[in-house]
């Protein structure tokens, strides 16, 4: 692990009301002055983008490593944009309320004469990639759905590790309602992993052809497939090898696979998958119950059957933090200083009167130019 990195580790505790509605405020100044001089789009394009995102949790006063600033920055955000009139829209979020994010989603697109289904499709695509198409040892607690009255639209989720007690963010940006085929993310923070499933690296174009053959297959021969690859694992010799792997090399391949977690085939997905006849990667991951365990044992069949493997590169695009935009009011957690309310306030007056429709946003261009190129002390950063 490499010091000064914000790693994202699970944290539990609360945000104190007191600091809960400061940030409110500040968020809505800041999600407003972008609104105003980039338009909704522009504003989308930065939240898909990790490192705006982590400077905006330390602007507001969050903890700038901790797991919360996603889940916090998030349903702060969220009520910024509540009402609809910056022509941005929020669904979804942490648990529970991610959930909601389809009814959410219909609702507001309504409003602003989008067309909701597929607004609704590509929320529940970005979040079966990260969940099933890339399988990087995070389970997907938080995701959270962001879009304009132009179709554009982003996506914030997390997944956690139990294992290693961290969290992984994922950010998409898209300028059409539709999930575009194979699209990468626009950003993903976190640590490195050295064991990843990626089926949706360039890399993998040929897995994915693989696969979506190999759906076609009756799931009784592909369930034959996966008995006799696993019973390599167990040490039976067959009489025909699978070339060009020897049988070693195919038990430690089987091996790799289950390291990720079980090799299950969920026949009706298989069987949903096969009658559907899918065109697209896309359309695969869409199969209902077509989950991690059973694109697992589909790209084991694949790899060692057709020998077209998968890429096994993590995407994480993103493993630092903008540490300084800490300095604004400080940190929850008390890094790299307490937040002081008194000076909360104060900036937070400065900012409303020059955000407002009296104010002049060229001392807020000229502060934007005093500031860029200031660097925080190297002690002030430390691990919460």
């Amino acid at each position: 692990m490499r010091r000064g990195y914000a790693d994202l580790p699970l944290h539990g505790g609360h945000v104190p009301p007191w600091l809960l509605a400061r940030m409110r405020r500040m968020a809505r100044i800041v999600v407003a002055l972008v609104v105003e001089e980039h338009g909704g789009v522009g504003l989308l394009e930065r939240l898909a983008d990790p490192f705006w995102f982590q400077a905006l949790n330390n602007i507001i006063g969050m903890d700038w490593d901790s797991s919360g600033s996603t889940t916090v920055t998030t349903a702060v955000i969220r009520e910024a944009l509540a009402g609809g009139d910056l022509g941005v829209y929020a669904a979804g979020g942490k648990g529970e309320r991610s959930r909601r994010a389809p009814d959410e989603i219909r609702q507001a697109a309504e409003k602003a004469g989008l067309p909701a289904e597929e607004l609704v499709a590509a929320s529940r695509l970005a979040a079966k990639a990260d969940n099933t198409a890339l399988q990087d040892g995070y389970q997907l607690y938080h995701h959270a759905f962001f879009f304009d009255e132009e179709g554009h639209w982003a996506v914030v989720q997390q997944g956690m590790s139990q294992r290693r007690r961290m969290a992984r963010r994922y950010h998409w940006f898209s300028r059409e309602p539709r999930f575009p085929e194979l699209r990468h993310h626009s950003g993903i923070a976190g640590l490195r992993e050295r064991l990843v499933l990626n089926t949706l690296d360039e890399e993998a174009s040929r897995h994915r052809r693989a696969l979506l053959d190999l759906v076609g297959e009756k799931p009784s021969a592909i369930e034959s497939e996966l008995r006799s690859l696993e019973a390599l694992a167990e040490g039976y010799r067959p009489l025909a090898y699978y070339t060009p792997y020897t049988p070693e090399e195919a038990r430690r391949l089987v091996e790799r696979y289950r390291a990720l977690g079980p090799l299950r085939l969920n026949r009706a997905a298989l069987e949903a998958a096969r009658e559907a006849g899918p065109r697209s990667y896309g359309e695969l991951l869409s199969t209902p119950g077509l989950g991690p365990s059973t694109l697992r044992a589909l790209s084991l069949v694949a790899e060692l059957v057709y020998e077209e493997p998968p890429s096994w590169r993590d995407p994480v695009t993103h493993p630092s933090d903008p540490f300084r935009y800490a300095y604004a009011v400080g940190g929850k957690d008390g890094v790299p200083f307490p937040v002081d309310r008194e000076f909360y306030d104060e900036v937070l007056s400065l900012l409303e009167r020059l955000a407002g429709e009296t104010g002049d946003r060229r001392l807020l261009r000229l502060l934007a130019r005093m500031s860029r190129g200031w660097e925080p002390p190297p002690w002030g950063k430390r691990p919460t």
